[in-house]
């Protein structure tokens, strides 16, 4: 057998692009100024070796373990890391055993956990004893958020730092640093010109090492591609030929897909169709079921535009419907013509807000009983219990409405939950019911 197909045992594994370009200190770290810039907490602390526990909650690729490696090196700590997603009590231990010699040292240890918020709440415990001792100092990173996903007790005893997705500007930084100091780049001699550059930054949707592996791959494929063997020329097609199957950060379930969610009903009831849109095909986009939007307008349709427009429930419903017979991607044009259609609309939550005050009121109001005059009577027993006496048929009133006449339990007294608004439909339906309310109060 050849050497090419059994490399030596000495030769360099392969590093990705990525790890290769990981900052080493603070002056290379790229982007979330809002913690490490000039008199930030964090940079304060790091400057001072002030050390203290903290979480690091955001994206994949903003930094999050890099910065942690960057602190540990400032403070010169020791550095142990931990994937809670292979790692378990006995590691923790393990990890806090060889922490205690250092300590015993008089050296610092750090206790890094990568995913912490897949710790359950035992693993979690392990290690809070030696937090407040002194033993480590904790730094936790994690995509989701903390408050749902971490204990209160490690809660009260870290800070909590929220890193952001890198913005095109810093991820175009990124890959040139990573373009002028690679020392594998450089020898490809790897050209690319701006417009290849940013594309290659917005596909990337905010995250280094995503720009990074993107670039790589895109090296080598210009590698292969050019004929030039003095320069490795990267354009537009083939940075779209290696993004091309990306999806953008979607993930089921986690705070992502609640915030965009969110921000999707938001724009509605803001009465915003052209963010509403851009909201619902960014979700589209990153691979959510059309089917979970479908029923989400529904509930946006009920909750936010009522009666003030009956119609967008039934426009709400006929999107659904019309997405299951069609299927993708021609039913989701049914699901953006409602979510318009809202956006659009006379909006009121008055029965949201009705629906809400009364069930409270139902819940506390223990069992209060039916008044008489309100209850059935199909028996000659129930009859002479009074059921139904002195009830007044309101299609026998005049204008079809009992001036007067009580509905709730003697105990509540008359109660108003429904306040429309002045908007839409529920002009004419608020002015309609101000007339009842005031023939009511004219016959007591």
């Amino acid at each position: 057998m050849t050497g090419e197909l059994f490399p030596e045992q000495n030769a360099q594994p392969y590093r990705p692009l990525a790890d290769r370009m990981r900052p080493q200190t603070l002056a290379e770290y790229i982007g979330q100024e809002h913690i490490i810039g000039p008199g930030k907490t964090l940079s304060q602390a790091i400057e001072n070796q002030m050390l203290h526990s903290m979480v690091f909650w955001g994206p994949p690729g903003t930094g999050k373990t890099t910065l942690a490696k960057i602190i540990a090196n400032s403070v010169q700590a020791h550095f142990i890391n931990l994937s809670a997603v292979l790692s378990g009590v006995k590691d923790i231990r393990e990890a806090i055993a060889q922490a205690k010699q250092w300590q015993a040292q008089g050296e610092l240890t750090i206790l890094f956990v990568d995913e912490v918020h897949r710790f359950n709440k035992s693993q979690q415990d392990a290690f809070l004893p030696y937090v407040e001792d002194g033993t480590i100092f904790f730094i936790g990173a994690t995509t989701e958020n903390p408050s749902f996903e971490l204990n209160n007790a490690l809660l009260s005893r870290v800070k909590t730092y929220v890193l952001k997705s890198l913005s095109e500007e810093s991820l175009s930084a990124v890959i040139k640093t990573a373009l002028q100091n690679d020392e594998q780049l450089k020898a490809m001699n790897v050209a690319i010109d701006d417009d290849s550059l940013q594309l290659l930054a917005q596909v990337s949707d905010g995250d280094a090492r995503r720009a990074l592996n993107f670039l790589e791959i895109a090296c080598d494929l210009a590698e292969t591609e050019n004929d030039s063997s003095t320069s490795c020329k990267i354009d537009k097609n083939i940075v779209q030929n290696v993004t091309s199957q990306t999806l953008r950060r979607f993930d089921k379930g986690g705070d992502l897909f609640y915030e965009q969610i969110s921000a999707l009903h938001k724009s509605v009831r803001g009465s915003n169709p052209d963010a509403a849109l851009y909201w619902f095909c960014r979700m589209i986009d990153g691979g959510c079921d059309p089917l979970y939007i479908a029923r989400r307008v529904v509930r946006i349709a009920s909750e936010d535009i009522g009666n003030a427009d009956p119609r967008g429930l039934q426009l709400a419903l006929d999107a659904w419907q019309t997405f299951e017979r069609l299927g993708s991607p021609e039913g989701e044009l049914a699901i953006a013509q409602a979510i318009v259609f809202l956006s659009c609309a006379a909006k009121s939550n008055a029965v949201y807000f009705a629906y809400k005050e009364a069930m409270a009121d139902a819940k506390n109001s223990a069992s209060l009983d039916v008044p008489e005059h309100l209850r059935n009577a199909p028996t000659q027993l129930m009859k002479e219990l009074g059921y139904g006496k002195d009830y007044r048929y309101a299609h026998d009133e005049h204008d079809a409405f009992a001036a007067g006449e009580t509905y709730f339990p003697e105990a509540m007294g008359e109660k108003q939950y429904y306040q429309p608004v002045d908007r839409g439909l529920e002009a004419k339906i608020k002015q309609k019911l101000d007339h009842l309310r005031a023939l009511n109060t004219a016959d007591k």
